[in-house]
Protein backbone atom coordinates (compact mmCIF):
# COMPACT_ATOMS: atom_id res chain seq x y z
CA UNK A 1 0.00 0.00 0.00
CA UNK A 2 2.79 2.27 0.83
CA UNK A 3 4.56 1.70 -2.45
CA UNK A 4 1.16 2.33 -4.48
CA UNK A 5 0.55 5.39 -2.21
CA UNK A 6 4.24 6.56 -3.61
CA UNK A 7 4.01 5.88 -7.06
CA UNK A 8 0.32 6.93 -7.37
CA UNK A 9 1.23 10.48 -5.89
CA UNK A 10 4.24 10.42 -8.44
CA UNK A 11 2.31 10.01 -11.21
CA UNK A 12 0.00 12.28 -10.33
CA UNK A 13 2.34 15.31 -9.74
CA UNK A 14 4.52 14.79 -12.72
CA UNK A 15 0.71 13.73 -15.47
CA UNK A 16 2.75 10.31 -16.04
CA UNK A 17 0.47 6.85 -16.52
CA UNK A 18 1.36 4.47 -13.35
CA UNK A 19 1.73 0.75 -13.81
CA UNK A 20 2.19 -1.33 -11.36
CA UNK A 21 4.63 -4.44 -11.75
CA UNK A 22 3.55 -7.68 -9.41
CA UNK A 23 5.35 -9.91 -11.47
CA UNK A 24 7.07 -10.93 -8.31
CA UNK A 25 4.18 -12.00 -6.32
CA UNK A 26 3.67 -15.07 -8.68
CA UNK A 27 3.94 -17.59 -6.17
CA UNK A 28 4.10 -15.51 -3.58
CA UNK A 29 2.43 -16.69 0.20
CA UNK A 30 2.72 -14.15 2.17
CA UNK A 31 -0.24 -12.28 3.56
CA UNK A 32 -2.07 -13.74 0.73
CA UNK A 33 -0.12 -11.83 -2.13
CA UNK A 34 -1.27 -9.25 -4.48
CA UNK A 35 -4.53 -7.78 -3.31
CA UNK A 36 -4.95 -4.48 -4.16
CA UNK A 37 -7.08 -4.45 -7.13
CA UNK A 38 -9.39 -7.21 -5.29
CA UNK A 39 -9.97 -5.80 -1.89
CA UNK A 40 -9.96 -1.74 -3.58
CA UNK A 41 -11.22 0.68 -5.68
CA UNK A 42 -7.90 0.66 -8.07
CA UNK A 43 -8.06 0.87 -11.87
CA UNK A 44 -4.33 1.24 -12.15
CA UNK A 45 -2.87 -0.98 -14.82
CA UNK A 46 -0.52 -3.91 -14.11
CA UNK A 47 2.99 -3.72 -15.80
CA UNK A 48 4.22 -6.32 -17.85
CA UNK A 49 8.06 -7.72 -18.52
CA UNK A 50 8.46 -5.42 -21.52
CA UNK A 51 7.14 -2.16 -19.74
CA UNK A 52 9.71 -2.71 -17.10
CA UNK A 53 12.62 -3.40 -19.63
CA UNK A 54 11.86 -0.45 -21.19
CA UNK A 55 12.29 1.40 -17.59
CA UNK A 56 15.11 -0.78 -16.44
CA UNK A 57 17.09 -2.25 -19.03
CA UNK A 58 18.82 -4.77 -18.37
CA UNK A 59 18.08 -4.36 -14.14
CA UNK A 60 14.38 -5.60 -15.05
CA UNK A 61 16.14 -9.12 -14.33
CA UNK A 62 14.15 -9.98 -11.06
CA UNK A 63 17.14 -11.60 -9.69
CA UNK A 64 19.51 -9.32 -10.21
CA UNK A 65 17.06 -6.01 -9.23
CA UNK A 66 16.60 -7.52 -6.13
CA UNK A 67 20.60 -7.63 -5.54
CA UNK A 68 19.94 -3.56 -6.57
CA UNK A 69 18.03 -3.06 -3.64
CA UNK A 70 20.88 -3.36 -0.86
CA UNK A 71 22.91 -0.43 -0.42
CA UNK A 72 26.52 -1.82 -1.36
CA UNK A 73 25.29 -1.74 -5.00
CA UNK A 74 23.48 1.62 -5.29
CA UNK A 75 26.28 2.75 -8.26
CA UNK A 76 24.76 0.14 -10.38
CA UNK A 77 20.88 1.07 -10.07
CA UNK A 78 21.01 3.68 -13.13
CA UNK A 79 19.39 7.00 -13.61
CA UNK A 80 15.58 5.18 -13.41
CA UNK A 81 15.69 2.98 -10.47
CA UNK A 82 14.90 4.09 -7.30
CA UNK A 83 15.28 1.96 -3.73
CA UNK A 84 13.97 3.30 -0.30
CA UNK A 85 14.62 0.64 2.06
CA UNK A 86 14.31 2.80 5.24
CA UNK A 87 10.69 3.97 6.77
CA UNK A 88 11.74 7.66 6.07
CA UNK A 89 11.25 10.27 3.53
CA UNK A 90 14.40 9.93 1.26
CA UNK A 91 13.60 10.94 -2.19
CA UNK A 92 11.87 14.35 -2.97
CA UNK A 93 9.26 13.33 -6.00
CA UNK A 94 9.96 16.29 -7.66
CA UNK A 95 13.60 15.31 -8.98
CA UNK A 96 12.73 12.41 -9.80
CA UNK A 97 11.55 11.59 -14.02
CA UNK A 98 8.96 11.00 -15.49
CA UNK A 99 9.84 7.33 -16.63
CA UNK A 100 11.11 5.72 -13.36
CA UNK A 101 10.98 2.80 -10.90
CA UNK A 102 10.29 3.09 -7.78
CA UNK A 103 11.55 -0.59 -5.37
CA UNK A 104 11.23 -0.86 -1.51
CA UNK A 105 9.10 0.14 1.27
CA UNK A 106 8.30 3.56 0.33
CA UNK A 107 6.56 3.98 4.11
CA UNK A 108 6.27 7.61 4.82
CA UNK A 109 3.03 10.09 4.48
CA UNK A 110 5.11 12.49 3.12
CA UNK A 111 5.50 10.98 0.29
CA UNK A 112 1.55 10.93 -0.46
CA UNK A 113 0.40 13.46 1.89
CA UNK A 114 -0.68 16.02 -1.02
CA UNK A 115 -2.95 13.75 -2.47
CA UNK A 116 -4.40 12.53 0.37
CA UNK A 117 -8.12 12.33 -0.61
CA UNK A 118 -7.08 10.52 -3.44
CA UNK A 119 -5.41 7.95 -1.93
CA UNK A 120 -8.28 7.18 0.44
CA UNK A 121 -10.81 6.75 -2.53
CA UNK A 122 -8.23 4.92 -4.15
CA UNK A 123 -8.20 2.65 -0.80
CA UNK A 124 -12.22 2.69 -0.32
CA UNK A 125 -13.22 -0.74 -0.04
CA UNK A 126 -14.95 -2.43 -3.15
CA UNK A 127 -17.36 -4.82 -1.08
CA UNK A 128 -20.02 -4.11 1.44
CA UNK A 129 -19.06 -5.66 4.93
CA UNK A 130 -21.67 -8.62 5.68
CA UNK A 131 -22.39 -10.83 7.81
CA UNK A 132 -20.39 -10.62 11.72
CA UNK A 133 -17.98 -7.80 10.29
CA UNK A 134 -21.47 -5.57 9.24
CA UNK A 135 -22.87 -6.37 13.02
CA UNK A 136 -19.45 -5.22 14.02
CA UNK A 137 -19.12 -1.82 11.50
CA UNK A 138 -22.95 -1.44 12.98
CA UNK A 139 -21.49 -1.30 16.66
CA UNK A 140 -18.43 0.65 15.91
CA UNK A 141 -20.52 3.43 14.08
CA UNK A 142 -22.85 3.60 17.35
CA UNK A 143 -20.39 3.81 20.24
CA UNK A 144 -17.04 5.55 20.77
CA UNK A 145 -15.05 2.73 18.96
CA UNK A 146 -10.94 2.12 19.62
CA UNK A 147 -9.34 -0.17 17.35
CA UNK A 148 -6.32 -1.72 19.20
CA UNK A 149 -4.13 -3.43 17.16
CA UNK A 150 -1.58 -6.63 18.29
CA UNK A 151 0.29 -8.24 15.99
CA UNK A 152 2.58 -11.17 16.97
CA UNK A 153 2.35 -14.45 14.56
CA UNK A 154 5.00 -13.66 11.85
CA UNK A 155 7.20 -12.12 13.98
CA UNK A 156 7.51 -13.53 17.19
CA UNK A 157 7.65 -16.60 15.45
CA UNK A 158 10.55 -15.60 13.37
CA UNK A 159 13.90 -14.91 14.80
CA UNK A 160 15.04 -12.53 12.01
CA UNK A 161 12.01 -10.82 11.76
CA UNK A 162 12.03 -10.57 16.00
CA UNK A 163 15.62 -8.67 15.62
CA UNK A 164 14.81 -6.04 13.06
CA UNK A 165 10.90 -5.34 13.92
CA UNK A 166 10.92 -6.34 17.54
CA UNK A 167 7.02 -6.23 19.15
CA UNK A 168 5.41 -3.64 21.26
CA UNK A 169 5.19 -4.51 25.07
CA UNK A 170 2.38 -5.08 27.03
CA UNK A 171 3.11 -2.03 29.39
CA UNK A 172 2.88 -0.30 25.73
CA UNK A 173 -0.59 -1.20 25.52
CA UNK A 174 -1.49 -0.48 29.37
CA UNK A 175 -0.54 2.90 29.18
CA UNK A 176 -2.06 3.46 25.72
CA UNK A 177 -5.24 1.62 27.06
CA UNK A 178 -5.50 4.34 30.09
CA UNK A 179 -3.99 7.28 27.89
CA UNK A 180 -7.73 6.71 26.39
CA UNK A 181 -9.61 5.73 28.85
CA UNK A 182 -8.62 9.37 30.47
CA UNK A 183 -9.87 11.21 27.43
CA UNK A 184 -13.05 9.06 26.81
CA UNK A 185 -16.19 9.12 27.98
CA UNK A 186 -17.23 5.44 27.21
CA UNK A 187 -14.93 3.85 24.89
CA UNK A 188 -14.97 0.62 23.08
CA UNK A 189 -12.22 -1.08 22.76
CA UNK A 190 -11.72 -2.97 19.30
CA UNK A 191 -9.26 -5.59 19.21
CA UNK A 192 -7.43 -7.20 16.59
CA UNK A 193 -4.76 -9.59 16.08
CA UNK A 194 -3.28 -12.20 14.21
CA UNK A 195 -2.59 -14.53 17.82
CA UNK A 196 -5.55 -13.75 19.70
CA UNK A 197 -4.89 -16.38 22.15
CA UNK A 198 -2.01 -14.93 23.01
CA UNK A 199 -3.79 -11.46 23.35
CA UNK A 200 -6.77 -13.28 25.61
CA UNK A 201 -4.79 -14.69 28.13
CA UNK A 202 -2.09 -11.50 28.36
CA UNK A 203 -3.24 -8.28 27.53
CA UNK A 204 -6.52 -7.37 30.12
CA UNK A 205 -8.70 -4.52 29.27
CA UNK A 206 -10.52 -3.67 32.09
CA UNK A 207 -13.13 -1.90 29.88
CA UNK A 208 -15.90 -2.69 27.15
CA UNK A 209 -14.36 -4.61 24.45
CA UNK A 210 -14.69 -6.33 21.62
CA UNK A 211 -12.26 -9.38 19.73
CA UNK A 212 -12.09 -9.51 16.05
CA UNK A 213 -10.92 -13.46 15.16
CA UNK A 214 -13.12 -13.80 12.48
CA UNK A 215 -10.97 -12.94 9.77
CA UNK A 216 -8.75 -15.45 8.28
CA UNK A 217 -7.19 -16.05 5.24
CA UNK A 218 -9.10 -14.05 2.02
CA UNK A 219 -11.13 -12.11 4.51
CA UNK A 220 -8.26 -11.02 6.71
CA UNK A 221 -8.48 -7.56 4.51
CA UNK A 222 -11.79 -6.75 6.65
CA UNK A 223 -9.94 -6.27 9.99
CA UNK A 224 -8.46 -3.48 8.11
CA UNK A 225 -11.30 -2.19 7.22
CA UNK A 226 -13.10 -2.26 10.77
CA UNK A 227 -9.94 -0.58 12.14
CA UNK A 228 -10.86 2.35 9.62
CA UNK A 229 -14.36 2.88 11.00
CA UNK A 230 -13.28 3.22 14.27
CA UNK A 231 -12.91 6.98 16.10
CA UNK A 232 -9.40 6.25 17.70
CA UNK A 233 -6.88 4.02 17.54
CA UNK A 234 -4.09 1.88 19.35
CA UNK A 235 -1.87 0.75 16.31
CA UNK A 236 1.01 -1.61 16.39
CA UNK A 237 4.68 -1.19 14.53
CA UNK A 238 2.68 -2.18 11.73
CA UNK A 239 1.74 -1.23 8.25
CA UNK A 240 -1.43 -2.78 8.49
CA UNK A 241 -2.38 -1.02 11.88
CA UNK A 242 -1.01 2.41 10.66
CA UNK A 243 -3.42 1.83 7.51
CA UNK A 244 -6.20 1.36 9.17
CA UNK A 245 -5.94 4.09 11.21
CA UNK A 246 -4.78 6.40 8.55
CA UNK A 247 -7.58 5.70 6.19
CA UNK A 248 -9.88 6.63 8.72
CA UNK A 249 -10.27 10.29 7.87
CA UNK A 250 -11.72 11.59 11.14
CA UNK A 251 -10.06 15.16 12.20
CA UNK A 252 -10.55 14.68 15.93
CA UNK A 253 -8.82 10.87 16.00
CA UNK A 254 -6.54 10.00 18.53
CA UNK A 255 -3.84 7.99 17.26
CA UNK A 256 -1.56 6.05 19.27
CA UNK A 257 1.98 4.57 18.30
CA UNK A 258 5.33 3.21 19.36
CA UNK A 259 8.17 5.61 19.80
CA UNK A 260 10.60 3.07 18.20
CA UNK A 261 9.02 1.51 14.70
CA UNK A 262 11.77 -1.04 14.14
CA UNK A 263 14.00 -2.77 17.20
CA UNK A 264 17.36 -2.50 14.94
CA UNK A 265 16.84 0.75 12.96
CA UNK A 266 20.08 0.96 11.32
CA UNK A 267 18.53 -1.44 8.26
CA UNK A 268 18.98 -0.10 4.89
Amino acid sequence: MFQYAASRALSLTRGVPLRLDAQDFDGYTLHNGFELHRIFNIDAQLANALDVRQVLGWRAFSPLRRKLFHKRFVSFRGENLFVDSLFNHRYHLADMPDLCYLMGNWQSERYFAQVADTIRADFSFKALPSGRNAVLAELIGNTTAVSLHVRRGDIASNAASLAVHGLCSLEYYRQAIEYVATRLAKPEFVIFSDDMAWVRENLHVDYSCHYVDHNKGLESYNDMRLMSLCHHHIIANSSFSWWGAWLDDKSDKIVIAPKQWLRDDSID
